[in-house]
């Protein structure tokens, strides 16, 4: 059924007369009689009965025109859901990440909410080395990931640029060291380690292991917030993401030591699908990354 004719039907019906239906649309008599014609044609049944001064609907008519009312209303409906859409005034957005870039997304989280509140956002929890496949697969609209996935399906500008940070609880007596500490120096501390594998753990084993620096790993844990709680009570010493222990840096629960010979950085990209447009919810996050993690102290500031 074409809505453009069926839309002519209903106000003949309603003007009960073809000359005044034409003027209402401002179209022409013939085109009207001729747009009512073709949907008769569509339905193939006669709509009008055409005998007397006005027309009257037959019971085909009654039936047509009882649907078409209802696929006008659907349609008016869609167009307010799309227009909100647009708007962002209703939507879902899911976001893909592991436990560690989950603190990247926190102001954005924040930040997205104040802007968008009818938007339901879900940060959705995966391992990394997942979330390429997911947003490709359209399980997850967006990811965060520290590594280059290296597809060509997908994009991957880095939004953030993160690195390991060594961490030490206040008391320690590296814990006011202002000029950075050689690597050697750490061959007797007693480390907390995160027991997920990743490129940040391969590193830092490697680059031990390259300097000739004993490792000594007595605890691992299956999370950052575990690990930073033992090291903030003095049960060892830790790498982490900088940017996931900022609050405690900040607030003196713990203690940053710089290092020598020790560098590890961990870029932050926004994954999405390169082909297809995306949502309007998950382009307003997109967009609002990007001069977010442009300015680092503005950013550090927000995760604090």
């Amino acid at each position: 059924m074409n809505l453009s004719d069926a839309e002519t039907l209903l106000a003949v019906v309603r003007e009960r007369s073809f000359s005044r239906a034409a003027e209402q649309l401002r179209r022409t008599q013939p085109a009207v009689s001729l747009a009512v014609r073709r949907l008769e044609e569509a339905c193939g049944e006669r709509l009008l009965d055409r005998s007397s001064k006005q027309p009257r609907l037959t019971g085909a008519g009654v039936l047509v025109t009882r649907r078409a009312e209802q696929m006008l209303r659907q349609r008016a409906a869609l167009e307010h859901d799309l227009l909100e859409l647009r708007g962002l005034q209703r939507g879902k957005l899911t976001v893909g990440a592991n436990e560690s870039t989950a603190f990247f997304l926190l102001p954005l989280v924040e930040a997205y909410h104040a802007r968008w509140p009818e938007v339901k956002l879900e940060i959705r929890r995966s391992l990394s080395r997942n979330i390429p496949a997911e947003v490709l697969s359209g399980d997850l609209d967006l990811g965060v990931v520290a590594y280059d996935p290296e597809l060509h399906d997908l994009q991957a500008p880095i939004v953030y640029r993160d690195r390991l940070a060594f961490i030490v609880y206040p008391g320690h007596p590296l814990a006011g060291a202002r000029r950075p500490v050689p690597l050697a120096r750490l061959g007797t501390e007693r480390f907390i380690a995160h027991n997920v594998v990743s490129p940040y753990r391969d590193f830092t084993v490697s680059t031990f292991r390259r300097l000739g620096v004993p490792l000594n790993i007595t605890v691992e844990m299956p999370t950052i917030e575990s690990i930073k709680q033992l090291v903030a009570r003095g049960l060892g010493v830790a790498f982490v993401p900088r940017i996931s222990a900022a609050r405690e840096l900040d607030a003196g629960i713990l203690c940053e030591v710089p290092l020598r010979q020790f560098r590890a950085q961990r870029p932050l990209r926004l994954l999405s699908p390169r082909r297809g447009a995306l949502s309007h919810a998950a382009r307003a996050f997109a967009d609002l990354a990007q001069p977010l993690a442009a300015d680092p102290v503005r950013y550090t500031k927000k995760v604090r």
